[in-house]
């Protein structure tokens, strides 16, 4: 009889096809799962998989008394109550790196889009200004790459890809992070100090409580008239509200975005800013990723069911 996985999040039944092979499924499709399976079908579950950000706390886990993995796709697992599940003895997985590459390469598109205003000058084109000889303010030369000043916000996997294709478009590249490491790149001590010295912030820092609306007001601020903010980490990360403002009030030059605080929804006031390039939490969804993060998932669930340490298990702290 194949193990049962119970499917807490709403996935692309493609992208479960590798699991079934190997696993009994039980899909949820996004849905509570008192609501789709009885008490009996869940008191059997002992590994659960879940999307990362997808709220998962302990009156979830109390569901299902066997439960004893909780294995996230993908990288993120800031929905994940882990005190709750070390409380209950649930060891929790996910794919660490798996997609770094890719997001990384969304958080470069977006900042070449947004700051090279790939969008405004694809409207300008499409719209005959541009056969018309038509002036436009936002066709104005803007600064290129080399030599601009580059905040990465977080130097994980993803941060240090960030890091290194900048660096490859000959910009100088700063950092900060929890801890600083052997890089060479200019390490700054504050989030502050960071957004002080660069024209451009990329946000790649994982997200939690402590890292909660960290690029607020302030800190959009200090990136000047003239700055950027590319994020490809989580929405809750940057104010939101603060964001509409600066780019309203012109205190901030634009705004690359993969992530939103309330997804799938992004703010009225963002999508209609011709400053702002948006995409739809995309940064990890391209064909290699999804198989290096199924890749995780089946190494973590194998592992939990021959009674194996999960090789890819959340680091406290």
């Amino acid at each position: 009889m194949a193990d049962k996985v119970l499917i807490y999040s709403r996935f692309p039944k493609t992208m479960m096809a590798r699991f079934a092979e190997r696993f009994e499924l039980l899909d949820t499709g996004g849905k509570p799962a008192q609501e789709m399976f009885s008490d009996g079908e869940l008191a059997g579950v002992r590994a659960l998989l879940t999307a990362g950000g997808s709220p998962l706390g302990a009156e979830a886990m109390d569901l299902l008394p066997k439960l004893g993995a909780i294995v996230c796709y993908g990288t993120g697992y800031d929905g994940v109550d882990l005190k709750a599940a070390t409380a209950r003895n649930i060891a929790v997985g996910h794919s660490p790196g798996a997609n770094a590459a890719s997001v990384a390469d969304i958080a470069m598109t977006l900042m070449l889009a947004t700051t090279r205003r790939i969008l405004v000058a694809d409207q300008y084109v499409r719209s005959g200004d541009w056969a018309a000889s038509r002036k436009s303010p936002m066709m104005r030369p803007q600064a290129g790459l080399p030599g601009r000043r580059i905040g990465v916000y977080g130097m994980g996997e993803i941060g240090r890809k960030i890091a290194a294709r900048c660096a490859a478009f000959e910009a100088e590249v700063g950092y900060f992070s929890r801890t600083q490491h052997d890089l060479p790149y200019q390490y700054f001590p504050s989030l502050e100090a960071l957004a002080d010295w660069c024209s451009v912030l990329m946000i790649a820092v994982r997200a939690g409580a402590e890292t909660k609306n960290a690029v607020n007001a302030d800190i959009l601020k200090r990136l000047g008239e003239d700055g950027y903010v590319v994020n490809v980490s989580r929405g809750s990360v940057i104010d939101e509200a603060a964001l509409v403002a600066a780019l309203t009030d012109k205190s901030l030059a634009g705004a690359g975005l993969d992530v939103y605080d309330k997804e799938p929804h992004a703010p009225d006031a963002l999508t209609a800013l011709p400053n702002v390039v948006l995409s739809p939490h995309i940064g990890g969804h391209t064909l290699d990723s999804h198989v290096a993060m199924q890749n995780c998932v089946l190494a973590n669930l194998t592992a939990f069911f021959e009674g194996r340490p999960l090789p890819y298990a959340v680091k406290a702290g």
